[in-house]
């Protein structure tokens, strides 16, 4: 048989702060079986965190990733590997190839060697800055720069925070993209300072089963500012596109 015997588990991949998801402001999907977990600190691949995400997901029949910003990439390595009961991606605010500047990642990389109030106000002040979007201030929940550093100061240590620039550093999987054969949405913002447009787009053109997404008045932080209509579209998704097909693997 090739159908769904019961619904797919829908799994939240944690973003870089590494924190598991809260679906609690995500009321559309209330009614879907939810998953999610506490990414590893001390993973220094992407895969390494792949890993963590596989044990994760090991004894569930049919799920749904769904990730965002290094989530997204965690995701995506996962779905390389082509794992049994996977059924479809959501992927917002990732990319394949590393689109961070190499004096960035030299900078960020620092955060394992410095002071922990150097961390905590240099280090995260200036990623807070980059996840920002001017249009987070009219959001249904309005968020600032302020609100972002204090999620990774509560949930990303500084070693967490350096292995997790280290594990992106090079990482560029758009050549095997083809082989990811599940439906996915692509949730784009439409203003992420963060990770850039030409993310998406390489992600649009290489992922044989992807229909993107473009979310207006948003930025990298929509699962946040705007968590109904990041609901909304997911739900949407999974009974349109994911409910009428089969997981990985199933014969």
């Amino acid at each position: 048989m090739s159908s769904i015997a019961s619904p797919p588990v829908l799994v939240g991949v944690p973003c870089f702060s590494g924190a598991p998801w809260d679906f609690g402001p995500l009321a559309a999907l209330a009614a879907h079986p939810t998953l999610t977990l506490r990414l590893p600190d001390d993973a220094t691949t992407v895969e390494e965190a792949a890993d963590a995400l596989e044990d994760t997901v090991a004894d569930l029949p049919s799920y749904v990733l769904v990730g965002d910003s290094f989530g997204a990439v965690v995701s995506l390595a996962l779905a390389l590997r082509r794992p049994a009961g996977l059924a479809g991606l959501v992927l917002s605010g990732g990319f394949a190839s590393d689109p961070t500047p190499a004096w960035k990642t030299r900078a960020a990389a620092l955060a394992r060697h410095v002071p922990r109030v150097a961390y905590e106000q240099g280090i995260l002040r200036f990623h807070a800055a980059q996840l920002a979007s001017r249009l987070d201030a009219s959001a249904p929940n309005p968020l600032k720069r302020r609100d972002y550093r204090e999620l990774f100061r509560v949930h990303t240590p500084a070693v967490a925070y350096a292995n997790r620039v280290a594990a992106v550093a090079g990482f560029d999987v758009r050549a095997r993209l083809d082989r990811i054969d599940v439906p996915t949405l692509l949730l784009t913002p439409e203003d992420d300072r963060l990770v850039g447009p030409a993310a998406a787009a390489a992600l649009r053109i290489g992922l044989p089963h992807a229909r993107e997404l473009v979310l207006a008045g948003t930025g990298h932080m929509l699962r946040f500012t705007h968590p109904q209509r990041y609901a909304d579209a997911v739900d949407a998704f999974v009974h349109a596109e994911v409910a009428a097909g089969a997981p990985a693997g199933a014969a």
